[in-house]
């Protein structure tokens, strides 16, 4: 079966614009796929950079990605599902990885909160606290201080995350503590957020569309 694919299938897209549009994969095993599909396809119009869109189930989904977002749901379901189709050691090869919620607890070097014997990419220098902002029903939204300006940040069973090294930079405040922080190491990018930005801003897709 092949991947099911969004955006770029324009009748008038020209040969140039097909060479270096961005393939860019939203981790499709549970979660909030389809918002941050949407928050993708308005963030390459908003910037002008023409992006394929590939829901990844398998490692075949996974194959050739300039970028994957991890999304929201729980980590535990998602590190079982991933290591169920493979999926571990093609998104460890990914350059570009954005990690909201769920997916920045996926992305951590170290977590708190772990169950016993869960796995992880472990790839940025945060810890991750799950659940550290309350249980479903203790939801919020919030504005929030981000480099790109205020915007309002929903708070879905949220970790809270902390950078552990000088070159990992926060990017998003609510008060004092870090919700969103991005990391350049060598020629890999890693981003994540505690929020869910997919529900209410495209700042952040933008940011990693353009690494």
């Amino acid at each position: 079966m092949r991947p099911r694919a969004h955006g770029g299938r324009g009748k008038g897209l020209k040969m140039a614009e097909t060479a270096k549009m961005k393939r860019i994969g939203v981790l499709s095993l549970q979660g909030g796929v389809e918002e941050h599909i949407n928050a993708l396809l308005s963030a390459s119009a908003k910037c002008s950079l023409p992006v394929q869109v590939v829901e990844v189930r398998s490692r075949e989904d996974a194959e050739g990605l300039d970028g994957i977002i991890l999304p929201g749901g729980e980590s535990t379901a998602i590190g079982r599902l991933m290591e169920r189709e493979g999926l571990f050691p093609d998104v460890l090869r990914v350059r570009k990885i954005f990690g909201t919620c769920a997916g920045a607890i996926m992305l951590a070097k170290n977590v708190e909160g772990a169950v016993p014997g869960q796995r992880f990419l472990s790839l940025m220098d945060i810890t991750a606290s799950r659940n550290a902002y309350g249980s479903q029903l203790s939801s919020f939204e919030a504005r929030l201080t981000t480099v790109f300006g205020t915007v309002n940040g929903v708070f879905i069973r949220a970790p809270k995350i902390a950078p552990a090294s000088k070159d990992c930079q926060p990017m998003a405040f609510h008060g004092e503590e870090v919700v969103a922080a991005y990391q350049k190491k060598g020629e890999r990018h890693f981003l994540a957020s505690s929020f869910h930005p997919e529900l209410t801003t495209t700042k952040f897709h933008e940011f990693f569309l353009k690494l």
